[in-house]
């Protein structure tokens, strides 16, 4: 739906005038919400995908506001395939002949009841006419017509042709000629005449500002598009006249020819036909570069007229054009290249306005930080970008967490508490600090709700600043990478659950220390960006031990710090960390795997850890080994379903680190 949108402009100061906002944006549009565009791009990114390419991905699928960029391409070929398949281009030899038939027809009644010898010459005349329809009116260019309707089908004959071929040249011609005196005719030729002395002077170098605005003073009135200089009147009528000539080229000899010809007899004045000719011989070379050769095939039904023909060549080719610039595929595409005017021509205002919302969203998408390059030059998340995609995952985390029952963090008031940003009226026996902005703010609220003058503080006033006693943890999040992640659709839930911890911990609990573990056949430390831009690696190996040894360093790290590790998997231990630093793989999971991982738990459970195993899918024998693991560490076992993996992990984390 379009919008007016009006401004108001003082122009005296008792004087106001209302018009039209067009300079620049809709200032009334609602802002732009990146929150969808960029969950989805950081799905994309932590399924696999480059931030480049999940950017381009959404804006080729476009979002709930917006057609993306693949829906205008259909469009744009749905609207090309209309035009080939629905029209033909001997529209103006149809009607041509249409009225030389009528005409003909109408002279030979004309012409029977009269007995003489004049009336069967001229029916001799009409009987030796050629089949052909060009050279059929050029016979009858001397006739002398006796019918009435003979007569005046002759002269649309000729007054269509010299429309059609002008409006092949100059759009609106058509209309603008419609029932032209022999002085419009007269005009046009001047004009014609005039504006090919300009072209012709350009071409030679010389300096035609002057000509071109005296051009422009008396012939203007053809020129609605007001054209600023001669290069853009030379790029205006280069580009009708190039499309003329391809539909031209699109029609079989035989119907060129007839054309051709046909365009001699525009106006019943062949001074016309020349200056059409030396129009197109200026313009092919003074624009070399437009397409003169090419043509098309049109396969339908609807006839079209040499200027509806030209506007259908014009038309294809700025398809053309938009299915270029809407597939970005060549190098330094950028939205901003996308003709909205042509697009909104072609396809409808709505249109013009999803690739301007496209473009927008791009632009603010760089503009806001949510995008940076790395030295290579590629494309990543930014620790703003990554905050975000935590903000979602813990939304969402937290949502589910509201939907079930289950223990809560517990919250004891005490002055000794850490402040949670909350206050509450003052009670007998608090000993919790006072808040005092809202105190005094209170105070001043009651006071002149009574009409007093004078601040006084009460006791029903005071509210006190909230605390809660808080214990520090060190957490330790350790998270399979192994290809099964991947293969049985547990790589993204994995990403998000580490994002939701990490947004939480970062957000709520800033005191905790997090540190996310990656194993596959080697483990390895990596931070938040690191994690969500991981890219899935097809290797044998499920080394747990070198997860949890990673795991007793940080808790090593932090020994003043409750220790919580959170280990998520999918597949039992098939490897192990060599005393010399390498990786030993067996599979199935051979003796001296499982008893080093169990060893290694059993030096967790000596810091104090208890290790909690999420363990995704069902496989009897690692159930069997996780279940020895936490009764070796006093930890426990949890099987959620990949929707519920991040509120678990949350959840046990929230119970884990009270100790």
């Amino acid at each position: 739906m379009t919008r007016r949108i009006l401004v108001c402009e003082m122009t005296s100061p008792d004087n106001y005038r209302y018009g039209p906002y067009h300079d620049g944006p809709d200032p009334l549009a609602p802002p732009l919400d990146l929150r969808e565009a960029l969950d989805q791009i950081g799905r994309d990114v932590m399924e696999g995908s480059s931030p480049r390419t999940a950017l381009e991905e959404l804006l080729r699928r476009g979002t709930r506001e917006s057609a993306g960029l693949d829906e205008l391409t259909r469009r744009v070929w749905q609207r090309r395939q209309q035009l080939t398949r629905g029209n033909r281009l001997d529209g103006t030899l149809r009607q041509v002949r249409e009225l030389l038939d009528e005409a003909l027809e109408a002279e030979r009644g004309a012409l029977f009841p009269d007995p003489s010898d004049d009336a069967r010459f001229a029916e001799m005349q009409l009987d030796a006419l050629p089949s052909s329809t060009a050279a059929a009116v050029r016979e009858l260019s001397e006739y002398s017509w006796r019918s009435e309707t003979g007569r005046e089908n002759y002269r649309r004959i000729r007054d269509l042709l010299g429309r059609e071929v002008l409006d092949s040249r100059f759009q609106g011609m058509k209309q603008a000629l419609e029932n032209a005196t022999p002085e419009d005719v007269d005009r046009v030729r001047r004009m014609m005449a005039d504006l090919n002395d300009l072209l012709a002077a350009h071409a030679r170098g010389e300096d035609t500002e002057r000509q071109f605005a005296d051009f422009m003073a008396e012939h203007g009135e053809f020129f609605p598009e007001n054209p600023a200089n001669t290069e853009e009147l030379i790029d205006s009528l280069a580009a009708r006249a190039a499309a003329a000539q391809r539909m031209m080229n699109s029609l079989s000899a035989e119907q060129q020819a007839e054309l051709g010809e046909l365009i001699g007899q525009a106006f019943g004045d062949p001074r016309i036909a020349e200056q059409i000719a030396a129009l197109d011989a200026n313009l092919r070379s003074l624009r070399p570069g437009e397409d003169w050769e090419s043509g098309q095939r049109f396969r339908g039904q609807d006839p079209l007229g040499l200027g509806e023909g030209a506007q259908a060549m014009q038309d294809l080719a700025e398809l053309d054009a938009l299915a270029e610039q809407l597939a970005q595929s060549y190098p330094g595409a950028r939205l901003e290249d996308i003709d909205l005017d042509a697009l909104s021509r072609q396809l409808g205002t709505d249109a013009s306005v999803d690739a301007g919302r496209l473009a927008e969203l791009e632009r603010e998408l760089r503009r806001q930080g949510l995008f940076e390059r790395t030295p290579d030059g590629s494309l990543r998340l930014t620790p703003k970008a990554l905050r975000r995609l935590g903000e979602v995952a813990l939304r969402d985390v937290v949502g589910q967490l509201r939907a079930q029952r289950g223990q809560r963090e517990s919250v004891r008031a005490g002055s000794a508490g850490e402040p949670t940003g909350s206050s509450r009226p003052w009670a007998f026996g608090d000993t919790e600090p006072w808040d005092v902005s809202r105190t005094v703010r209170n105070a001043v609220l009651r006071s002149a709700s009574v009409g007093s003058r004078h601040v006084s503080l009460s006791v029903a006033d005071v509210e006190i600043a909230e605390t809660e006693q808080r214990s520090r943890a060190a957490v330790a999040l350790c998270v399979d990478t192994s290809w099964s992640m991947v293969q049985d659709g547990r790589w993204l839930p994995m990403k998000r659950t580490a994002l939701a911890l990490h947004q939480l911990i970062s957000t709520r609990f800033r005191s905790d220390a997090l540190e996310v573990i990656t194993f596959g056949r080697h483990a390895t430390t990596v931070d938040i960006g690191e994690l969500t831009a991981l890219d899935a690696v097809w290797e044998q190996g499920t080394n747990l031990h070198h997860a949890l040894l990673l795991a007793a360093r940080h808790l090593h790290r932090h020994p003043d710090a409750v220790p919580v590790v959170l280990v998520v998997t999918d597949g039992e231990p098939t490897a192990h960390l060599e005393s010399d630093g390498t990786s030993y793989f067996q599979w199935p999971p051979g003796t001296r795997t499982l008893a080093t991982t169990l060893a290694q738990v059993d030096t967790l459970a000596k810091l104090g850890a208890s290790v909690s195993v999420f363990i995704l899918g069902e496989n009897p024998r690692l159930a069997a080994f996780v279940d020895l693991m936490a009764r070796r560490s006093g930890g426990k076992v949890i099987a959620p379903d990949l929707d519920g993996l991040g509120a678990a992990v949350v959840s046990d984390y929230l119970r884990g680190r009270r100790g």
